[in-house]
């Protein structure tokens, strides 16, 4: 088994992208609010030069992050592991659920540690529905120990899309 995280090619494209605006847009943005902010004259008492070098502090390591992270994934092809694993949910899955218990459908993307996102319905593969959901096929049944006790849930279908 590979040590290196496993990321989505959409999720990698993504970050690629934050990447690219950081580094392109956002840092030049900073560099000029800590030249004008300079040009105020004395350092120790002027916020707005101690905000932009805070800024750029935490850009710099997110830049630095996202480098680590791009160069050390392994990148999966979805389709491709798709194709292999059929029905059979695996990495990269797009799995429709149906909640027995609050009687209504959810779908989630099983995708990497780093480009999990509940809001866009990614969830990370070591999240307990993921690990949960992992082997199983169109038509199970699944139970998933949640903060709030156990949920129900019946696989209503498997996508690589």
């Amino acid at each position: 088994m590979s040590s290196r995280p496993p990321m989505t090619a959409a999720g990698a494209e993504r970050l690629k992208e934050e990447l690219k605006d950081l580094k392109s847009v956002q840092r030049p943005k900073v560099v000029q609010a800590i030249a004008t902010a300079r040009e105020h004259g004395d350092l120790k008492e002027n916020a707005e030069y101690h905000a932009a070098r805070e800024q750029q502090s935490f850009m710099e390591g997110r830049i630095q992050e996202l480098e680590s992270v791009v160069s050390n994934a392994e990148i999966i092809d979805i389709k491709l592991v798709g194709a292999n694993a059929g029905s059979r949910i695996v990495f990269g899955a797009t799995v429709g659920l149906f909640d027995i218990g609050e009687d209504k459908d959810v779908t989630y993307q099983i995708v990497g540690d780093l480009e999990a996102d509940i809001k866009q319905s990614r969830i990370a593969v070591s999240s307990p529905i993921a690990r949960a959901l992992i082997g199983k096929n169109e038509g199970d049944e699944i139970d998933v120990n949640a903060p709030g006790g156990v949920r129900e849930y019946e696989i209503v279908s498997v996508k690589y899309i």
